[in-house]
């Protein structure tokens, strides 16, 4: 008996989902706004497959924090990542992490239930569209020079992006000031940055409002 939660936070997206799921026999289809109540449900029933919105009332980010979250608990309940976003900055992340399958919003009925398949299957599935882009970045690497940076350091740059101080973000990320300081110096590193207005300025000139 096949089961699948839906975290999106567009209505006529997770009726949809929903709709597509159920003409394909699944059992029970669970869906949420939110990625909290999203996490209360996956532990609850514990569902054969998640798919999954990255920017549910924020940015990407909080999508890949989710699934790096669940990756922490389950390491093999399959996620389809289904995004409007086809940065291939964010597609790779979102695969580094441990999604299975990355679907553009735009793609038709057919193209969700070969995912659905291939994915339920054991098997990885990137959207046609976007599949010769995350090639191109895997063989040649990303121009962008977010793509270097892990996930704690792209959020530690998004609210370094937005004028927040190390503490701030200590408190916040609940880390020490210190942690903070640590993770900004490897991001200038990596970013060739000589200060934290430097910082800002190629956060700023490199990523999409959708990524910071």
């Amino acid at each position: 008996m096949t089961t699948v939660l839906v975290i999106d936070d567009h209505p006529v997206v997770l009726q949809g989902c929903k709709r597509f799921l159920e003409e394909a026999g699944v059992a029970s289809v669970w869906t949420s706004s939110s990625f909290s109540k999203g996490f209360q449900l996956y532990r609850q029933h514990r569902p054969n497959l998640l798919v999954v919105d990255l920017a549910v009332h924020s940015g990407v980010l909080g999508g890949l924090t989710f699934v790096q979250r669940l990756r922490v608990h389950d390491k093999q309940t399959p996620v389809i990542i289904f995004s409007m976003h086809s940065d291939p900055v964010i597609v790779s992340k979102a695969v580094g992490i441990g999604a299975n399958g990355y679907l553009m919003k735009e793609t038709w009925h057919d193209e969700f239930m070969s995912a659905f398949k291939e994915v339920l299957g054991g098997g990885t599935y990137i959207s046609r569209e976007i599949a010769s882009d995350l090639a191109y970045v895997g063989v040649c690497g990303s121009s962008n020079p977010l793509h270097q940076l892990s996930m704690r350091e792209l959020q530690v740059l998004s609210m370094i992006s937005k004028g927040h101080t190390y503490r701030s973000i200590a408190e916040d990320l609940e880390l020490s000031q210190k942690t903070i300081a640590n993770i900004a110096a490897e991001i200038k590193a990596k970013l060739a940055a000589e200060n934290v207005a430097e910082m800002r300025s190629i956060a700023n000139k490199s990523a999409t409002a959708s990524i910071l």
